[in-house]
């Protein structure tokens, strides 16, 4: 059975959302293209880009909402994250308290837990808050 059959969230009729916890078991994820021989028999490396523009949390001491652009940069090993599954995760975070830092750590630590992939970077562009930006980056490279 291909892989793709396994995703829960893709082509559901209807999407359950929650906000008020962040939630990895909401991350899905298929086959990576330039893993596999017959679709990549050049052996092509890969990476992809991805921007989610309406990423918002809250502020862990005032409730006050904070909102941000995740941009999401790697390469996969195996396996690629599937993009309806990480909105949903993202979106979990919506009534969330954490500080900008800590959440763009949980969100790497989550995606290499879920896909190992060669490396990855999560940056969070978050909007400015008193007129200081905050873009914390969190980093991981596979051991080799």
């Amino acid at each position: 059975m291909p892989r793709h059959k396994e995703l829960k969230s893709l082509g559901m009729s209807k999407t359950t959302y929650r906000y008020d916890q962040p939630d990895a078991t909401l991350l899905e994820s298929f086959p990576s293209p330039f893993a596999c021989p017959d679709a990549n028999p050049a052996g092509v490396v890969g990476t992809l880009h991805i921007e989610c523009p309406e990423f918002t949390c809250l502020c862990p001491i005032t409730g006050q909402p904070d909102f941000a652009k995740i941009v999401l940069d790697y390469q996969p090993d195996r396996l690629c994250i599937e993009s309806k599954s990480l909105k949903l995760y993202l979106g979990s975070f919506r009534m969330y308290g954490e500080f900008h830092e800590a959440g763009v750590n949980r969100i790497c630590n989550d995606l290499v837990k879920l896909l190992s992939p060669k490396w990855l970077t999560v940056r969070g562009e978050f909007t400015p808050r008193g007129g200081i930006p905050f873009w914390p980056t969190a980093e991981y490279r596979q051991e080799r």
